[in-house]
């Protein structure tokens, strides 16, 4: 075994003899296993010797000489005979947690609502969770219409809360006010107001239902106390069983020590990272709106050096080597309250894999306009496996609460998006238009909406992927442009260029490689549009690639990838394909080219490309700044200084002040992310 590759439980490996060397020639002796266990020098593996299925459709295994060879080796009596050298191939861990989910699923709380995909009926009103006063009004005053909105779903106490997250509408500024709200909404016992319900119910009792109660009023009569498995303890909802009485919510204080067990899932370890790192930093608000730190447990590998202290590893490492540490045990059930499961590009059976855990309420946080899961195998797409459970349930009609605010997008980038995807729904946030305006935008063709049509472009194949070698010198020399008249975008940080083909990816990268050296990757971020999903810059490079006569455009018809690829960028969004090609090809496409006409945003740029970005055809495109009838007038009382008015002059500043104030606040939903 390569002393550099680290064996796991559940790892798939090659099994080989030490004296095959690697050739392109398959060796004749060789075995698959699965590693049951692993501890520190060796390893426990599993392999199935009897014989191969070389027909999927039956169970009928066909005896096979190489697994007998493999047989007689393994059972050897010479020890050089049972040495073998091992390959990890790839992890089986996620395929057999989804394996035993899908198993599971009859004993799942919401089975029901899973298969049926359709919303359960409850008393809403009198299951409802209630917040205090005080953390309502925290976050009346810190989200947005549409993210209370979302809270106010989640209070609700429905099984499933379905939330839409477009571009930039601040879901991890969401989540936080989610898990404010989950912390500290519980609900408790009141009496109902009427006597003669509680008369009406006690004679619908049985004899059964009487010994249990006289069971729960008498613990000592049987040795042991039932009202420690009904206590809240880690995450249970405090909920007593009772006869005649209305469950009601009750706001319970933190000092009373109720602690609720909430888990939250991202698509990705960056994903949970930068959640995590959020709770970090800005805490969660208690029903007293003070903001805390609760008590955080990050699960899972590769870990942000920035996340480490809260990682599991980190934290058992610490537990071991100290002596003095606690002994006491959270104890409790393993349940949560709620689970927060983000599952942009998630398959149905991977999310799944949480819900086994047991949980009271499920937050889905989704977008099924942008990227979806990458699913390989054309059959298990053609089957719907790369539908998100989050998708399937908006499908059959079940409530989603959408995010509306945008807090990213210049209005100018915002305004496609929001028409073609979501019902012109989108709203932008308090001053976005400033706080994205930039001075690129003094040149018509570096605005926040601009697309390129190079109409003598050509593309070509390389390997099964696309590539278009005039888009690559066209984008090229815009980057040069850009970042040599505005060096500040001469930074990865804030400048991506992004195409849908590993392909044109590649070209770009060893282009732009030979002309920065190895610090290429600083300057510029090039990335497909499957890595660029979660992430924005104030420059985004949009490389097409398609250009032909028949007008195919493949799999850039994916409306899903257009949406990600369009909206990464906070300032400017600059498209380069061919017109013609995307008129033809798509719906979609077509309505991005006529709104870049409509707009006057459409440039035709013909070979050679370097003439387009001359000094003199540079200056043509120049948007000339008229003065306003208002800015003459301050002219003319400039040159009159007997008509100063110093008390309109203080309002006028003072009216600075609040609008730099709403500014801020506006601020709160952090550019989004998605």
């Amino acid at each position: 075994m390569d002393d550099k590759e680290a064996i796991s439980q559940n790892d798939l490996l090659l099994l080989l003899k030490p004296n095959h060397q690697d050739k392109e020639e398959l060796p004749t002796v060789y075995a698959f296993a699965l590693v049951e266990s692993r501890q520190a020098s060796s390893f426990r593996i599993r392999m199935y010797l009897a014989g191969e299925a070389k027909n999927l459709k039956t169970d009928a295994v066909e005896t096979c000489p190489r697994l007998l060879n493999i047989k007689s080796l393994v059972t050897s009596s010479i020890e050089g005979e049972r040495f073998f050298v091992t390959r990890k191939i790839c992890s089986l861990s996620t395929i057999a947690r989804e394996y035993v989910a899908l198993w599971s699923i009859g004993s799942l709380p919401f089975k029901d609502i899973i298969l049926g995909a359709a919303e359960k009926n409850i008393d809403s009103e009198g299951q409802a969770w209630k917040i205090s006063r005080p953390l309502e009004e925290f976050i009346k005053d810190n989200l947005n219409e549409s993210q209370q909105n979302a809270i106010q779903a989640g209070l609700s106490r429905k099984p499933f809360i379905l939330i839409q997250g477009p571009p930039g509408t601040g879901k991890t500024q969401t989540i936080l006010g989610l898990l404010s709200a989950i912390l500290h909404a519980t609900p408790a016992r009141v009496h109902s107001s009427s006597g003669s319900q509680n008369i009406k119910l006690r004679q619908k009792l049985t004899v059964q239902e009487k010994f249990h109660h006289w069971q729960l009023a008498s613990p000592w009569l049987s040795g042991s106390n039932p009202r420690e498995e009904i206590m809240p303890v880690n995450g249970d909802d405090g909920f007593f069983p009772t006869t005649g009485n209305e469950l009601k919510p009750e706001v319970v204080n933190s000092s009373r020590k109720y602690r609720v067990r909430v888990l939250v899932c991202a698509p990705s370890n960056s994903a949970l990272d930068e959640i995590v790192l959020r709770v970090l930093n800005s805490g969660v608000r208690d029903e007293s709106d003070r903001s805390y730190n609760p008590k955080i447990v990050r699960i899972g590998l590769k870990a942000h050096h920035s996340v480490q202290a809260v990682s599991m590893d980190d934290m058992v490492e610490r537990k071991k080597g100290s002596m003095g540490g606690s002994k006491d045990r959270d104890g409790g059930a393993d349940r949560f309250r709620a689970e927060i499961l983000e599952e942009a590009v998630i398959v149905e059976p991977a999310i799944l894999v949480p819900l086994t855990n047991g949980c009271k309420q499920v937050f889905l946080i989704g977008d099924p306009v942008q990227l979806p899961a990458t699913v390989i195998s054309p059959i298990a797409a053609k089957f719907g496996y790369g539908m998100s459970l989050f998708e399937r349930f908006q499908r059959a009609g079940y409530p989603v609460t959408m995010l509306k605010m945008q807090y990213r997008m210049h209005p100018e980038i915002r305004s496609f998006p929001s028409r073609e995807f979501y019902s012109e729904s989108l709203e932008d946030g308090p001053n976005i238009k400033e706080q994205t305006k930039r001075s690129w935008h003094d040149y018509r063709c570096f605005g926040p909406f601009c697309f390129f049509d190079l109409h003598e472009a050509k593309e070509s194949e390389d390997s099964g992927s696309k590539s278009n070698d005039a888009e690559v010198e066209f984008v090229m020399l815009l980057y040069n442009k850009l970042v040599s008249k505005y060096p500040e975008l001469k930074s990865s940080h804030q400048f991506a260029i992004i195409s849908p083909y590993a392909a044109q990816v590649n070209l770009l990268k060893e282009r732009f490689k030979s002309t920065f050296g190895v610090q290429s990757e600083k300057v510029v971020d090039i990335t497909t549009v499957d890595g660029c999903q979660g992430r924005e810059k104030d420059v985004a490079i949009f490389s097409c690639v398609r250009a032909s006569e028949k007008g195919a455009i493949g799999f850039l018809a994916d409306f899903r990838r257009m949406n990600v690829g369009i909206t990464r960028a906070k300032s400017s969004i600059l498209v380069v394909g061919s017109a013609s090609t995307l008129r033809k090809g798509d719906e979609h496409w077509n309505n991005l080219v006529e709104s870049a006409e409509k707009r006057n945003s459409l440039f035709k740029v013909s070979k050679p490309y370097a003439s387009f970005f001359s000094d003199e055809n540079l200056e043509s495109m120049a948007i000339k700044k008229e003065s306003s009838m208002e800015e003459v007038q301050n002219d003319e009382l400039d040159n009159d200084p007997g008509s100063y008015n110093f008390g309109d002059a203080d309002q006028a500043q003072g009216d600075d002040n609040d609008y730099g104030d709403g500014d801020g606040e506006a601020d709160m939903g952090d550019g989004g992310d998605d």
